[in-house]
């Protein structure tokens, strides 16, 4: 073999191991979690239907199994003010704005790190304006100082071999952050959505617990008119007065409470909507004019883990700890920086780059670590430390989904339960003050008993308005924890950035 072949082979063996060390990354390589191993997400068997309530709001809601979830969720409870309501503060809530700026913000940091895996190319022209003296003395003396303007130009490259993968790893950090930030977007959209349908109802069932006190306070009044006459005649005593008096003031006092959440509840609706409180104007929402989902969607527990944001950016972040440990153990390899220039100087700008003023330079260098304090070592074991704790955080986050799908399932079914007894015993409370009033205005009944089947059938009415919307906000709650229906990019109005070379 002669020297020329020798030189060869070492040539093609030296850069065929300078590409597999480029082609390999230091560290562990991320793979998405398994779904988890778990058929149901209740011990008990999920019932088909719901029980069904003679009240408005009341029907039986069928559970469908591996039924998707529609990404506007909220069209299904049939009512246009809430539909608008929701698609302004999805447009307009700055929540969503500081989201979709924090994921711009990601892209171009992605876009930055990708440019590490370029060459850099930097130009620079200079000019200078200087004097040289002789320090030397001649014969006649010293010489004379010469002034004289420098110019200069050149090009320079440099390159980093990214040998153990130490670049690739950082940008496998920022595109994971990327999707982080993607993710959380999403679940901005999910929460804002949730949170608006939650408040609508809420403002529902208050206006329609006033409503209902306000009849029951006119009722009160007509009665207290009543009583206060029979007293003048002498056929009630004051005592009866009185008492009716207090019942008045009493049901007068509970409008004060309800009046007060029904204020903060439309405040946080303006803000939700991306107003000031001051500014918005609201159309009313009525309870009846609400429809209740029949079909309620269960997506398989399989597939939880790829609809839930909050899982999806728990993910990503255990993907980003993962490559943070790539990134510490590149750290303790080599690095080769390879660089070169070309460049001339000149006393005249024309003549910059003629013959004889060019000057240029090839080189590598190789920085190996030999001792930082442990340090690089330390990092290393800080980044390992990181991913098990984000590990953990991941599984804590998926006990965390099932767990809201398990409460939010358990409540539909014992609302449902719940709504059915207090539509029963709102008819039987009515039925026994229409009854009492009889006996009362016959005499066979003391205005004691008849205001006790008052206060009853009150409560009944409260409770009735309150199992309603608890039925129509656990619903949502159902949604929002089988993660709303958002597909990924779907709900991103963004695209993805090329990444740039400068």
């Amino acid at each position: 073999m002669t020297l020329k072949d020798a030189n060869a082979r070492r040539g093609a063996l030296c850069g065929a191991l300078l590409a597999g060390l480029a082609g390999c990354a230091a560290g562990p390589d991320f793979h998405p979690p398994a779904a988890p191993a778990v058929e149901a997400y209740r011990k008990d068997a999920l019932p088909a239907v719901t029980s069904q309530a003679p009240a408005p709001t009341g029907d039986a809601q069928r559970f469908v199994a591996g039924a998707d979830v529609p990404a506007q969720w909220w069209t299904g409870f049939g009512n246009a003010e809430l539909d608008r309501r929701i698609t302004q503060a999805l447009a307009h809530s700055p929540t969503v704005a500081s989201a979709q700026a924090a994921l711009r913000q990601a892209q171009e940091n992605a876009n930055a790190a990708r440019g590490s895996l370029l060459p850099s190319v930097d130009a620079n022209v200079g000019v200078q304006r200087a004097n040289a003296n002789s320090l030397g003395v001649g014969s006649t003396g010293p010489v004379a100082p010469s002034v004289f303007t420098l110019y200069n130009a050149g090009v320079k490259v440099d390159y980093t071999l990214d040998l153990f993968g130490a670049v690739r790893r950082g940008v496998e950090v920022q595109t994971a952050a990327i999707d982080y930030q993607r993710f959380q977007l999403e679940g901005t959209y999910l929460t804002l959505a949730a949170n608006v349908a939650t408040a609508s109802f809420r403002e529902a069932s208050l206006r329609g617990q006033i409503g209902m006190t306000g009849e029951i306070i006119a009722a009160y009044n007509k009665e207290l008119k009543l009583v206060e006459a029979q007293h003048e005649i002498g056929a009630k005593s004051l005592a009866d007065v009185l008492v009716v008096r207090t019942q008045v003031a009493a049901a007068e006092a509970t409008l004060v409470p309800l009046r007060q959440q029904l204020a903060q509840t439309q405040t946080q609706l303006a803000v939700y909507l991306g107003e000031f409180p001051s500014q918005t104007e609201f159309s009313a929402l009525d309870l009846d004019a609400l429809n209740l989902p029949r079909g309620v969607p269960v997506s398989l527990p399989s597939t939880l883990t790829r609809q839930r944001p909050d899982v999806r950016a728990a993910e990503a972040t255990l993907h980003q700890a993962t490559a943070h440990v790539g990134v510490a153990a590149a750290n303790l390899f080599p690095q080769v920086t390879l660089g070169g220039s070309l460049g001339s100087s000149a006393l005249h700008s024309g003549d910059l780059f003629a013959s004889g003023t060019k000057a240029w330079s090839i080189g590598a260098n190789l920085l190996q670590p030999i001792f930082h304090g442990g340090s690089l070592r330390a990092q290393k074991r800080a980044a390992e430390a990181g991913l098990d704790k984000a590990a953990a955080d991941y599984q804590q986050t998926v006990l965390v989904a099932f767990q809201n799908v398990a409460d939010s399932l358990r409540a539909l079914e014992l609302d449902a339960d719940n709504l059915k007894a207090q539509a029963q015993a709102e008819q039987s409370a009515s039925k026994s003050l229409e009854l009492v009033r009889v006996q009362y205005h016959d005499g066979a009944a003391s205005y004691l008993q008849e205001l006790d089947a008052t206060r009853q059938y009150q409560q009944a009415r409260l409770g009735l308005i309150q199992a309603r919307a608890a039925r129509l906000a656990d619903t949502a709650a159902l949604y929002t924890a089988l993660g709303g229906g958002w597909k990924g990019d779907s709900v991103t109005p963004l695209a993805a950035n090329e990444p740039t070379t400068k």
